[in-house]
């Protein structure tokens, strides 16, 4: 799963923000996320040393991914339905 957050996380790195999508005013997306879908912050990360990533998600599924560049503009990557956390597993020795 981590190596597969960071093949995303690259893949973000490597685009400029504003060719993801839909662009705009980061407290705007997220009072229309929270208004409008019931969706909250989730997780964060930095992408490319200078990206901020977002994960939104809300308790009947929906998810939306924001990145927002050290210009202030933010851009909605990704959303969908069907978001599911899944149980944390450790992994190493079971004795």
């Amino acid at each position: 799963m981590k190596h597969l957050l960071a093949v995303f996380i690259a893949v973000l790195a490597a685009a400029p923000a504003q060719a993801m999508g839909m662009c705009g005013a980061r407290d705007e997306f997220i009072r229309a996320l929270n208004g409008k879908y019931l969706e909250t912050p989730k997780h964060m990360a930095i992408a490319g040393e200078v990206n901020l990533v977002e994960v939104f998600t809300s308790r009947v599924g929906t998810w939306t991914i924001l990145v927002t560049s050290p210009d202030g503009k933010t851009c909605i990557i990704a959303a969908g339905n069907s978001w599911e956390d899944l149980p944390v597993e450790i992994l190493g020795d079971k004795t």
